[in-house]
């Protein structure tokens, strides 16, 4: 089989190897749609936290039962699957905390993931398809990640918030926070994303940085309160740490995106508001099967934004062009057939 892995920040390479058989509790899914994400834009450019290298990226997965003893699955079934493998005994998963198991082994960024022909993995994160399509089934991790975000917010139809970043993940948060019934405001530097964001997503207010006073536009859309939640899905230090000030009084920061240096902010202004400042990492299977039912009540349209596709044998030439905010890539897909 064929796989793509990344070499070294900058060097992805196209190999062969076996197909792998899969051990005792493991099962055999053929790829069939792999999402590109933050996480592998990062890790080709050697700014992903928790990395080494060479690494087979990819965990936003569609695939195809194979084989295997799993029960009430059959040869040919589309599945998807959590990739966040954790260990059941750490204090994290003793306390239904799986997504952020002390020994987490995320796949795709721990250890090999999906921009493989085939692969092998533990049954027991396999997911029914429940009718979902490859495409729809590629996107339930993204969105996933976003439905945590917003429920470790715990969004509520009186809340303004204030999603950074409207990218893939950014997106996700927008659609679960209007779905909570709250007012969205989203803030961007990309004018075509804000303007998808309005249209398609029905966000209520955008924001950019590079034409406006981020705080007093802020204050202006919310009579001075500002930002109930604020929630970063950009992975930017210095945006990061200006939404400290963003935030109302009583008001809630969710960090979703990830970077590698330090958070600043000045304490008095933190504790006045006496905020709330929290990390979502990953997500659980209820989160997952939140996602995935709402996809099926078509309260969420992913194909909205798949706005650009390559072949597994294309990637590596095309990876810049489709990473690249120049080129209005909302979401980009690899195909397997």
């Amino acid at each position: 089989m064929k796989f793509i892995v990344c070499e070294k920040p900058q060097e992805f390479l196209l190999k062969e190897k076996e197909i792998p058989e899969p051990k005792e509790g493991e099962v055999l899914l053929k790829i069939k749609r792999i999402g590109i994400c933050g996480t592998d834009i990062h890790a080709f450019g050697g700014t992903q936290p928790y990395f080494e290298y060479p690494r087979i990226l990819g965990h936003e997965l569609a695939a195809e039962y194979v084989k295997g003893n799993a029960a009430g699955f059959k040869p040919g079934d589309k599945v998807t699957f959590i990739p966040y493998f954790n260990c059941g005994k750490c204090v994290a998963c003793r306390n239904g905390l799986t997504n952020c198991c002390v020994n987490i082994k995320v796949f795709g960024v721990h250890i090999d993931g999906g921009m493989a022909e085939y692969v092998s993995i533990p049954e027991q994160y396999l997911l029914h398809g429940q009718g979902l399509d490859y495409d729809e089934l590629a996107l339930v991790e993204p969105l996933a990640i976003a439905a945590h975000g917003v429920r470790r917010a715990a969004v509520k139809p009186t809340d303004t918030v204030l999603v950074m970043g409207a990218g893939p993940i950014g997106i996700g948060l927008i659609q679960f926070a209007k779905i909570a019934g709250a007012k969205v405001i989203v803030m961007d530097i990309n004018d075509y994303r804000l303007n998808f964001c309005k249209t398609e997503l029905n966000a209520d207010e955008t924001i950019n940085p590079l034409n406006d006073d981020v705080a007093a536009k802020l204050a202006e859309l919310t009579n001075g309160d500002m930002a109930n939640v604020v929630i970063d899905a950009t992975g930017n230090q210095k945006v990061m740490n200006s939404a400290f000030n963003y935030i109302s009084h009583g008001g809630r920061f969710v960090l979703v995106g990830l970077q590698k240096g330090e958070l600043s902010f000045s304490h008095p202004d933190f504790h006045k508001r006496e905020s709330t400042l929290m990390s979502s990492r990953n997500a659980t299977i209820e989160d997952f099967e939140y996602v995935m039912k709402c996809l099926k009540e078509g309260k969420i349209d992913p194909k909205k934004y798949i706005t650009h596709r390559t072949s597994f044998d294309e990637m590596i030439t095309d990876f810049t062009s489709l990473t690249d905010p120049k080129n209005n890539v909302i979401k980009a897909l690899i195909e397997i057939e």
